[in-house]
């Protein structure tokens, strides 16, 4: 029998996608990997499944143990599952600017949620370094550290970047990504390039964030304005992004971003979270810039369904400023 033995080993292996509408607009293959498949629901699955894992095989998280984590939802809630798939606690704190859908989620599954005024990470009670601060009050705490621990790039060495070679025949031109911790850019961008050394590797961010700037100057400025995406962008460069080499970044707009989740849910029945829309769109520029006859990747990384207070909600988009088309 074709089995997979419980939560962990659902992580992974998801289907890889063709977006009818992008490609056939494009003249190249755009194509998208469905991280929405995974067992709770985001690419987080796979960052939180290796972070857990290597703890574990360090000897820094035995039975019994709390994990403690600061994250805009997503890597929670994969932190969560398998917590309760391994027999841990779970602690998580989050930004107050994160949609209700996340903190309901979060404590259906038994993580104790501490939603904290949302703060830049210069602050010290910005949610990443409250939740380091605590987990360092407990001898019974690890604090996962999902920005600047390193198995969190090697999670998409590991698994996302052979998936994309292997359901591609090693036929892409270009991965498109958006950032957050960065451990998904870089962990695919490392791995495609130890197969193809031309493959160009390109970073989507949103307005409000220093890493369309990074990459462009070499300096993390923050551009002006904000933004109404969850779980991407950042005001500093990480550990798991420091060190990759991307060719080139492009800056989405929210209203960019709101067009393209609204054309896919109407048009192709896609319904797909903020960052998802700023990774099809940037895809769609992508080719555009390269010209017909590419193949460009990049990430589905969750559903809609953790946004419907928000990017799903007519009012709250129209309170924004965002229009609907």
């Amino acid at each position: 029998m074709d089995l997979r033995n419980g939560f962990i080993e659902t992580i992974g292996n998801t289907p890889l996608i063709r977006l009818h509408a992008a490609s056939e607009a494009t003249g190249c293959e755009i194509l998208g990997k469905a991280e929405f498949m995974n067992p709770g629901g985001s690419i987080k699955d796979r960052a939180a499944w290796w972070m857990i894992r290597e703890a574990e095989k360090d000897g820094c998280l035995q039975a019994g143990d709390t994990v403690v984590e600061g994250t805009a939802g997503n890597t929670g809630i994969g932190i969560a599952h398998i917590c309760n798939a391994r027999g841990y606690d779970c602690v998580i704190y989050m930004p107050d600017n994160q949609s209700r859908e996340k903190i309901e989620i979060l404590q259906t599954l038994g993580a104790e949620v501490r939603v904290v005024p949302t703060v830049p990470y210069a602050n010290d009670m910005n949610y990443q370094k409250q939740a380091d601060r605590y987990a360092q009050t407990r001898d019974d705490a690890l604090w996962v550290n999902q920005f600047d621990n390193t198995a969190n790039r090697l999670a998409h060495f590991e698994s996302t970047g052979p998936e994309i070679w292997r359901q591609t025949d090693g036929r892409v031109d270009a991965f498109a990504c958006s950032v957050g911790t960065g451990g998904t850019i870089s962990g695919v961008a490392q791995y495609l390039r130890q197969q193809k050394s031309e493959v160009r590797i390109v970073l989507l961010d949103c307005v409000g964030s220093a890493l369309y700037n990074y990459v462009s100057t070499g300096v993390a400025t923050l551009s002006d304005g904000t933004s109404i995406t969850e779980g991407i962008g950042n005001a500093r460069v990480t550990d798991n992004l420091a060190g990759t080499e991307i060719d080139w970044a492009l800056q989405i707009s929210d209203q960019e971003m709101v067009d393209t989740v609204y054309t896919l849910l109407r048009e192709e029945g896609w319904f797909f979270g903020s960052s998802s829309g700023i990774n099809v769109c940037g895809a769609i520029e992508v080719a555009r810039q390269l010209g017909p006859g590419h193949t460009i990747v990049t990430m589905l990384c969750d559903g809609g369904g953790k946004y419907r207070s928000s990017l799903y909600d007519r009012e709250w988009l129209l309170s924004r400023g965002m229009r609907i088309g």
